[in-house]
């Protein structure tokens, strides 16, 4: 079991920047791909970001190429989700997940481990 723990989310008006952090237990992270999810009210939770095993091979959503960066730090069980020139679309409540082997995806219904979400309120 991997328990999963989102933080760093927050008010900020647009064109601002956030930086979520999550952090996982166990002693097998480096074993597993990881995702960035969001949902907005009303709507579906939808992937933003996935990164692999290794932190070599990464996705965006293409609504977030060029201003959000994923990264992990296997030696601390963390991934990292570095959003910049944030817009009032960006709004919602962000998840970390995790699955059980090292490939990505960009199902959510591909990751096994969810954490409990952090939101992101971006002001225009």
């Amino acid at each position: 079991q991997v328990q999963l723990v989102e933080s760093g989310g927050g008010l900020v008006q647009a064109g601002g920047s956030l930086n979520l952090s999550c952090v996982a237990s166990g002693r097998t992270f480096a074993s597993h791909a990881m995702g960035w999810f969001r949902q907005a009210p009303g709507k579906e939770r939808e992937i933003v970001a996935a990164v692999d095993w290794s932190g070599a091979g990464k996705y965006y959503v293409d609504s977030v190429k060029g201003r959000f960066t994923i990264s992990r730090d296997n030696a601390k069980n963390t991934v990292f989700l570095r959003m910049n020139s944030l817009k009032p679309d960006d709004t919602a409540v962000y998840y970390c997940a995790a699955r059980q082997i090292g490939t990505m995806s960009t199902r959510k219904e591909a990751y096994d481990y969810w954490g409990q979400g952090t939101q992101v309120t971006v002001s225009s």
